[in-house]
């Protein structure tokens, strides 16, 4: 048992480390592929991949199994769409890690507001920590930006609509899980979001057969992006869970966006002002105490 925790714990710090990655991955290939372009070629090579790992799991679904997956999927679709124009317009991939991880705070709204569930005291006391945070967020200074202009920036409206958007589809899916096998789910899922960027890449980017000119290393940056930031990643943090409470996950996982500031650091030297340091600890500490009964968990082992 004990072996089984240390293996899964290792297994999650690797999904932190690739769902980091995808950052970076994504804000490279950014550089010369449109965005909506960009999501569709990614999630529709990933949602293929996990095709030909198991090609007949979506034709055995039945026709409820496929119109929840559907409906969840088209929920994902709409979280990465807004996600990637936040990311697209964005100098602080650090910053904007933090705002899309006040989904799990939001969580507890949704839930109350779907299905008139309980919302835990650690919920309301993380909320209007994380509120702080993100304040600190818009009235910073941009150390990376000259003549920035005045007002909240565009990306962060991006991010934290997407957070709005995750939150809702983490609530969904957590209800459609239970109806439909992990694997088919996961593939529609992703499918969903290659089609509907697709859709939304042929009608409002400009297709000028500029593709033709991408070097390898665009495609290397698209290629890590669909393989191992979304295949590997979610096929092992699935593998992981099934092997440790998901106390550990609920704790491990919340430090993707320190690990996608310190690689923005790493590659991008991206530095941060003051106040946005201050604004993502405190977003960090909302995290960890609506997390906080997990972490006492893990504590007393």
């Amino acid at each position: 048992m004990h072996n089984n925790l240390l293996k899964a714990d290792l297994l999650l710090v690797l999904v932190t480390v690739l769902a980091a990655a995808g950052w970076i991955f994504s804000k490279e290939a950014l550089v010369a592929v449109a965005p909506f372009a960009f999501l569709a070629i990614r999630f529709v090579l990933a949602a293929l991949t996990l095709a030909v790992i198991r090609p007949r799991s979506v034709l055995e679904l039945t026709a409820p199994q496929w119109k929840w997956s559907l409906l969840s999927g088209l929920t994902f679709a709409l979280a990465i769409c807004i996600w990637i124009k936040g990311l697209s317009t964005t100098s602080y991939l650090g910053e904007g890690a933090f705002i899309t991880s006040m989904a799990v705070l939001l969580v507890p709204l949704v839930s109350k507001f779907l299905f008139k569930e309980l919302v835990p005291l650690s919920a309301w006391v993380a909320l209007p920590i994380a509120v702080l945070g993100l304040a600190f967020l818009t009235l910073a200074d941009r150390p990376s930006i000259t003549n920035a202009p005045a007002g909240v920036p565009i990306s962060q409206i991006y991010f934290l609509a997407a957070a709005i958007c995750f939150a809702f589809h983490f609530v969904f899916t957590t209800y459609v899980v239970g109806k439909v096998p992990a694997h088919p789910l996961t593939m529609i899922h992703l499918f969903m979001v290659g089609c509907v960027s697709g859709v939304l890449a042929w009608n409002a980017e400009q297709w000028d057969g500029t593709w033709n000119a991408w070097g390898l290393d665009i495609w290397a940056w698209i290629l890590a992006s669909a393989w191992l930031a979304t295949c590997m990643r979610f096929f092992i943090q699935t593998y992981a869970q099934g092997l440790a409470p998901a106390s550990h996950a609920a704790v491990i996982l919340i430090l993707e966006p320190v690990l996608t500031t310190l690689a923005a650091w790493l590659w991008f030297s991206e530095s941060l002002s003051a106040a946005q340091i201050l604004g993502c600890s405190l977003i960090f500490g909302a995290l960890i105490v609506n997390r906080w009964r997990y972490v006492v968990r893990i504590l007393k082992h």
